[in-house]
């Protein structure tokens, strides 16, 4: 006999555990199904480990520049399999603790893979054999999964995706990571502090190519010091695996040359993951390029189905899954939820130095049309930047001349991703500069340059 819910959730990540939390709180009858593991990708394999290993890796290079604080440090090393062992509890404890806040909330979990068989019902393969449920309302959660290229295929020894990354066999000493988006430059981060000797290919014609050309340029001489070496504009053509090591051709600049590497990490962006749970079932779902269709309150082309998250399309992060979650929970209880605004929803790169930013770059905001005013600030102008000994940064600020909105912001530099923050509370508020010039910010911090940045635009900056 069918289980009968008012709403059952179909994936367990950021997206779906919050919309099925969020739909009980409001009295719904809710389960939740997920065929691995609670907290979905970004919990699990993605967003928390790889941010664990980050720190682990920061931490180490803090250490190896004791010297620059009046302090001492000798034999500084590292064990990569107790590192890895740290970001691997904490992403246990914190799935574990969705599967506390299920029971808490009146959430039913189902540990199975789902079909929608039809609208309203859904076929779940468990351990114990097959469940039916049915359900007044349906949201797809399924998230994605890395792209992978033809020939660049990982296969865990010598060639990596995230997973294998998070989990590394071995300690890389000469590694490729092909793609410079989020998840490329941050292991590539991560493996380059470590000490190896790292490589960053890029198909487009710069390094985190999603970001402000400034950032993305300024972000680059950082890595450059560090050590890593940079090719943009560049295509790894195939890999020849052999057991101890992987020959790259890559193709740059019309010229191709062969580079001898013991591993490389493949990320070259994602796909939705739309197979398997029955779409086939439901023509009226539209898929564009491995995403589902929806429209500005994730409704699909069948009533009472909905998708949100990675498999909705971009942007791919966790945040406006999550948000999309309540959203889609309210809208199904009968509330009247505002709909996502994507040019408000920041992107946070964890790299070092980290890069954050929201809204529209400098080049996108003149490409609409906007006369434009750009404030900037060095963190060498800011008191806490050189107190923290973290003196590499820059913080951009993109307005709209004729009214003063803020259009976009940009950052680079230590924290910048808790930074980021206060420019999305500014542009939800629909905040103009004269409110954020009128704003009080403490002292010492590095919010400091977020006032002087705004004030640079209009020509008022104090500290530079």
């Amino acid at each position: 006999m069918a289980q009968n819910f008012d709403l059952v959730v179909i994936g367990a990540g950021p997206g779906g555990y919050v919309a099925a939390i969020r739909a009980a709180q409001l009295g719904l009858k809710v389960a939740c199904i997920e065929r691995a593991d609670l907290g979905g990708i970004c919990l699990n394999w993605g967003c928390i480990p790889t941010k664990a290993l980050l720190r682990s890796a920061e931490v180490f290079h803090l250490m190896e520049r004791a010297k620059d604080f009046g302090l001492s440090a000798d034999k500084i090393g590292y064990d990569i399999d107790a590192v890895v062992k740290r970001s691997r509890g904490i992403a246990k404890q914190l799935s574990g603790g969705i599967g506390h806040l299920f029971k808490k909330n009146k959430v039913t979990p189902i540990m199975g893979a789902a079909t929608i068989t039809a609208p309203g019902k859904i076929s779940v393969k468990t351990d114990k054999g097959t469940e039916e449920v049915t359900a007044k309302s349906i949201v797809i959660a399924t998230g994605a999964r890395a792209r992978e290229l033809p020939g660049l295929e990982p296969d865990g020894k010598r060639v990596w995706n995230y997973r294998h990354a998070l989990v590394p066999p071995h300690m890389p000493k000469k590694l490729l990571v092909i793609g410079s988006g989020a998840i490329g430059i941050e292991f590539a981060s991560f493996y380059n502090t470590l000490g190896a000797d790292t490589t960053v290919v890029e198909v487009m014609d710069r390094v985190l190519p999603v970001e402000d050309a400034e950032i993305s340029t300024f972000a680059k001489k950082q890595f450059v010091k560090q050590g890593m070496k940079i090719m943009e504009k560049a295509t790894v053509k195939s890999l020849d695996r052999k057991a101890d090591k992987v020959i790259a051709t890559i193709e740059s600049g019309g010229k191709s040359e062969q580079m001898e590497f013991d591993t490389v990490i493949s990320a070259v962006g994602i796909v939705g993951n739309v197979e398997g749970f029955g779409l086939e079932n439901l023509p009226a779902i539209k898929v564009d390029r491995t995403h589902i269709v929806t429209d500005e309150y994730c409704r699909t082309g069948v009533d009472g189905i909905y998708a949100i998250g990675d498999v909705a399309g971009a942007p791919w992060l966790a945040h406006k899954a999550s948000h999309e979650g309540v959203m889609v929970a309210e809208l199904i209880a009968g509330q009247h939820p505002h709909p996502i605004k994507p040019n408000s929803i920041a992107g946070c790169t964890y790299c070092n130095p980290q890069v954050a930013s929201v809204g529209l770059t400098e080049a996108k905001a003149k490409e609409e049309g906007y006369e434009v005013k750009v404030g900037r600030f060095p963190f060498i102008g800011n008191g806490k930047a050189i107190a923290l000994g973290e003196p590499e940064g820059l913080i951009k600020t993109v307005f709209d001349a004729k009214t003063g909105e803020l259009l976009g912001a940009h950052m680079v530099g230590a924290e910048v991703t808790e930074l980021i923050q206060g420019y999305i509370v500014g542009r939800t508020l629909e905040t103009t500069e004269a409110e954020l010039m009128e704003t009080v910010f403490p002292h010492p911090t590095l919010s400091e340059m977020m006032h002087e940045a705004v004030l640079d635009a209009y020509g008022r900056a104090i500290h530079f």
